[in-house]
């Protein structure tokens, strides 16, 4: 990676490579706060990370909120199928 820094102890590519687990809570405590020390100080990973989080919580917000013509569709199969709604 370009511009691969170290800082806090773990480089801007072990950050982005970690990052999915970090915001998954997958990460022990000793990782997410060197990570987290990193992304203070790192300029590059900071904007990548706030990019990252409102990906993230973007998709989770649509997965987790079915669209009303999803639902629709949903139950049209379902009453073709002939299963309970």
């Amino acid at each position: 990676m370009k511009d691969d820094r170290i800082l806090a102890g773990i480089a801007c590519s072990q950050v982005l490579a970690k990052l999915s687990d970090y915001f998954d809570g997958e990460l022990d405590a000793n990782e997410c706060a060197k990570i987290e020390a990193h992304v203070r100080q790192c300029d590059n990973c900071a904007r990548f990370g706030g990019a990252f989080t409102t990906i993230v919580a973007g998709l989770r917000r649509s997965i987790e909120a079915p669209s009303s013509s999803a639902s629709a569709a949903t139950a049209r199969l379902r009453s073709r199928l002939g299963l309970p709604e």
